[in-house]
């Protein structure tokens, strides 16, 4: 069924004159007049009883019971495309939609809230969610098209990905503050050996760069307890557990209140590392996405502090 045909004749109906509808839909009237009989030709069904009906406007326009029906069919054809039309508006000019966002679990809790409080509050016909997971798992989210964009701290190399260098992290490796290590300050690497250090899981971006450091320093550990979350290895160093290598923005609390302090490492007082935004290769950008990443760049680099845990989904 050719649709242009159809939304002619729709419009001859809804106008109830061949004349009216050429004006609506800025042809010649004979050009509607051919446009119908080509669409009757093509259904192999009359549609319209003929009796002066496409030249004498007055007397509107009759239908067959072909007619009625295929009429019927075409206001239900381009509601819907009305409905879609307005759907898909709504979707480019952000009045409804989604948005899903996959982070780390540092990334989620002190360098997205900045972003993400303001992009809401603009945008509140969207729906957002965020996912929150370690680096592997949220490369993997991202493979899988169930969030639009990750944000991670940790090295992907899979091709099925761009990874683009997103912000650079401070990191600090600390002790507890009444800890021998920690009235050291800087410590030979032997005595780092010696000691136990609190990790992250396999499949973490922060593991990852503990690794790094252990492989670039020499340094076999005594001892390694593996904790599943950031906060909780801070806490854990707080109470002299271990110590451990974590970001800045997680232990500045702990260091402002003199429970933990920082180590240095030779001459170097502080590392970094780089966190990734993640983005599957020639999946095209929906514009929810592209809204929040340029409103992204705008905003201020300083994390946010957490106010709490991170709820892992």
């Amino acid at each position: 069924m050719n649709l242009h045909l159809l939304r002619v004749f729709l419009t001859v109906v809804e106008q109830q004159s061949f004349s009216r509808a050429a004006e609506a839909l800025f042809v010649s009237q004979s050009a509607v007049s051919k446009a119908v009989r080509e669409l009757e030709h093509q259904l192999d069904l009359p549609l319209i009883e003929r009796s002066g009906a496409e030249t004498k406007a007055v007397r509107g326009v009759q239908l067959t019971d072909h007619g009625n029906a295929v009429f019927e069919h075409a206001r239900a054809i381009f509601a819907l495309e009305r409905i879609a039309s307005e759907d898909v508006r709504d979707r480019v000019e952000l009045r409804q939609g989604s948005l899903r966002i996959g982070a780390s679990t540092t990334v989620a809790a002190y360098w997205l809230p900045q972003s993400l409080g303001p992009f809401v509050r603009r945008h509140a016909g969207l729906t957002v969610e965020l996912v929150v997971g370690n680096t592997e798992q949220i490369s993997r989210a991202v493979i899988d098209c169930r969030v639009d964009v990750g944000f991670v701290e940790g090295a992907v190399e899979d091709a099925r990905i761009q990874a683009s260098l997103w912000r650079s992290e401070p990191l600090r490796l600390i002790a507890a503050a009444d800890s021998a290590l920690g009235a050291k300050r800087r410590p030979s690497l032997a005595e780092l050996a010696r000691q136990t250090w609190l990790v992250r899981e396999q499949g973490s971006g922060t593991r990852q760069v503990a690794q790094s450091l252990f492989a670039a320093r020499g340094i076999e550990p005594a001892r390694v307890i593996e904790i599943g979350s950031n906060e909780a290895i801070a806490h854990a160093v707080a109470a002299d557990a271990g110590i451990a290598l974590l970001p800045e923005t997680v232990v500045a609390d702990l260091v402002t209140m003199q429970r933990v302090r920082t180590i240095k490492l030779d001459e170097d007082a502080s590392m970094t590392r780089p966190l990734y935004r993640l983005e599957l290769v020639n999946r095209p950008r929906a514009p929810a996405l592209q809204a929040f990443l340029d409103q992204g760049e705008a905003v201020v680099s300083a994390p946010a502090r957490a106010r709490g845990p991170v709820r892992r989904r």
